[in-house]
């Protein structure tokens, strides 16, 4: 464990999908203290059966939780941000650091109802952080130091990999890397239905789809070359790579896709006012 967070409290505010999966990432892979390590939810057997398995302690009260803690994660939903943040003020001190998840809430309303000068960080996960492959988009609020927001990246990057943008970037974030494996996710069970379509046992055109997936999202990882390019070189003249990507241009995948996640970036900019 690294020394920055081998004596940090940290709390875990709403343990539920997403702050579970990060919650859970962090504590497996040895970057937090199971001893120092507190986690609230909404109901009381919820609390129980994740203390238990967790080995952290885990209640209801989200006040007591954030009592002498130095680090706080906010992973409530964008609606019930505000009710949270009005219960644990009181013992918010600005020697904290808050981070955030939650989908299109401004670093600038935390500070606003907390009313103390702390540093906050906003973060955007997405679900493959739960196998240590997420993709995190995180931004500062006004009183954040570099030491700070290099910690946000030192937790997040455990469960993947990091990027700092500008707050105005968050939104898209969200519907571009939080959404995004819902579209892949799509896309991958298409080519395995396309690969029945064609004689395959649907486990193998599983397997196919999946690992080609993953295959080539790590080249474009790993060379850094544009995806146009890395997609010439598998296009060979008058082949059967040619032909597919003239049926996917023929059904516009290419501008669904950018609609979708223009849609999701607009939706995530109203997240925090609709119920």
């Amino acid at each position: 464990m690294p020394t920055t967070l081998s004596n940090k409290k940290v709390a875990v505010l709403g343990a539920g999908k997403l702050g579970g999966i990060i919650l859970q990432a962090l504590l497996r892979e040895g970057l937090l203290s199971r001893e120092l390590t507190r986690a609230t939810v909404r109901h009381s057997d919820r609390a129980f059966r994740l203390a238990e398995k967790l080995r952290i302690e885990v209640g209801t009260d989200n006040l007591k939780a954030v009592q002498g803690a130095d680090i706080i994660f906010i992973c409530v939903k964008p609606q019930t941000v505000q009710e949270v943040l009005e219960e644990i003020r009181p013992s918010v001190t600005p020697g904290q650091l808050i981070i955030s998840v939650a989908a299109s809430v401004p670093t600038s309303q935390i500070e606003s109802v907390l009313g103390v000068k702390v540093a906050v960080v906003r973060a955007m996960p997405n679900t493959p952080c739960a196998l240590g492959a997420g993709m995190t988009g995180l931004c500062k609020g006004s009183h954040v130091s570099q030491d700070e927001i290099a910690l946000a990246c030192l937790l997040f990057d455990v469960v993947g990999r990091t990027v700092v943008v500008d707050e105005k970037h968050m939104d898209a974030v969200t519907g571009l890397s939080a959404s995004g494996p819902a579209f892949i996710y799509i896309i991958l069970e298409s080519l395995a239905e396309a690969g029945v379509k064609v004689g395959l046992p649907r486990d193998v055109a599983t397997l196919l789809a999946a690992q080609t997936t993953m295959g080539a999202a790590k080249v474009v990882l790993e060379t850094g070359d544009h995806p146009a390019l890395l997609k010439d070189a598998v296009t060979t003249p008058a082949g059967c790579t040619i032909d597919g990507i003239m049926e996917l241009e023929e059904g516009k995948l290419r501008v669904t896709l950018i609609k979708a996640v223009v849609k999701a970036t607009q939706r995530a900019k109203e997240l925090a006012y609709t119920s």
